[in-house]
Order: structure tokens, then sequence, then C-alpha cells
């Protein structure tokens, strides 16, 4: 593997991609994975932070869909992203990686409470931080969250995993036509509504020059190719396509 081009990465990853082939909850072999690929950052001295969402228990936007007031909704959704971030806590532990959860809502019985000067010290002690709980607001998504934590802790990169291998013009899973953007500006995905993250985390990104790659997850050494600058999946930053 090659030298980490990047120092400092946030890993966002949603909570469907906990579920494996499940219909829903946590599968303990894809945290097995995770936590393998996340060994491999670690061993390229690359200080590591990780967003993930709840859509394999509760997402705000579902229960609203059925009559839920929309921040009662919001706000089980972030405690279910705590729970998501104490289950890759404890498996990282496991694998001999430290990580800490730090909550956006505090809940001091269950773990730390976000702070950044907290969040660094972690990162310099070279424990794994897990952001949990959004921005502890309702309204705004765990993508916002994730770019908000990046520019708190002056990481370099955002690395989405999904489960396609970057970003297409429409669903490629539904549409055998979809093209792959090999890179996307800002504004392009702006412009195009392209579903990679909501509006207001693209334009936060854009606003502080935060570029951010999309990759697919179930690919072995996908993460730390895209940490290392080798060309995979999709790369967004504020160039133009030529």
């Amino acid at each position: 593997m090659n030298k980490s081009k990047y120092k400092k990465i946030l890993l966002k990853l949603s909570g469907e991609a906990l579920m494996g082939k499940a219909a829903f909850g946590i599968s303990n072999e894809v945290l097995g994975y995770l936590s393998d690929e996340i060994r491999k950052l670690k061993d390229l001295g690359v200080q590591m932070s990780l967003v993930v969402g709840a859509g394999n228990i509760f997402r705000g936007v579902a229960g609203v869909s059925q009559g839920m007031d929309r921040v009662s909704a919001d706000y089980m959704g972030m405690l279910a992203t705590v729970m998501n971030s104490l289950a890759i806590e404890n498996v990282l532990d496991r694998a001999g990686v430290p990580a800490r959860v730090l909550s956006a809502i505090p809940m001091p019985t269950v773990c730390e409470t976000y702070a950044r000067q907290r969040a660094v010290r972690h990162l310099n002690k070279g424990r794994v931080v897990i952001f949990a709980a959004g921005t502890a607001n309702p309204y705004f998504t765990t993508d916002t969250a994730a770019v908000l934590r990046s520019l708190e802790i002056n990481a370099e990169l955002i690395c989405k995993a999904t489960r396609v291998d970057g970003v297409y013009d429409k669903d490629p899973l539904t549409s055998d036509d979809a093209v792959k953007f090999d890179r996307l500006s800002y504004s392009e995905v702006l412009k195009r509504r392209l579903r990679v993250m909501d509006s207001t985390a693209i334009s936060l990104a854009m606003e502080n020059d935060l570029p951010v790659v999309v990759f697919d997850m179930n690919v072995p050494d996908n993460m730390c190719k895209a940490v290392c600058g080798e060309k995979v999946g999709t790369l967004i930053t504020g160039e133009e396509n030529e």
C-alpha cells in the first residue's frame, strides 16, 4: 500500500451499511469487516474519525411519513446513531483499535459528551473518534454533522462509504444506463441534484473547500486507496470538470 496522502480523515457511513444482508439491525459480519478496514488505515498512521447514520434502526424522515412530529422523530434518529456508534466502538476495542464515542447529546452514563478539544485530544492519542447524535439539532442530517465535525477537527478528507462504486447520474441499482462520474465539483452536485449528500452538507463542504470521496465500502482496501490518493470511486472538489 502506498503512503497516505491525507493524515486526518472522517469516514461517513449510512446506518443501512451496518445491516449487511439483513432487513434491519446490525450485522456482526459487517462490523468485523469494518474494523479490519479501519485497522489498515490506522496502520498507515491516519487519524481516523467516523459518523454513522441510523437508517438500520430508525429514520426520522420515515417517522414523519407515518404522522410523527418531525422534531421528535429526528431526536429518535439521533439516539439510534448512538446505538450504532457504541456497536462500532465495541468491535474496534475488541480488535485492539482504541475508540471513543462522543455524543452531541449529553449522556455521560453511556459515552463521553462531544467537545472539540476532547475529540482532538483522543485523535492525537491514536484513538478512533466516533461522533454520535448528529449535531444534536433536528432538521440536520448526519451528512451535515459529518461535514461540520470534519471542519471542527481540521480533517482533510471525508470518505463516504456506500453500496455502489461512486456517484452516478441516476441510481445504478435500478437503472442499467446509469453513468458514473470519476470527478465532480460541489456546484455540479448541487446543480444536478445528485444524491451524494444533502445540499446543506455539500454547501458547507464547498464553502470550506473540503474534498469528499464516494466509494464502495464492500471492496477491501478501497478506503486505504482513497486515503492514499489513488483513483477510486468519485472525488468531489471545487474544481470544475473539463
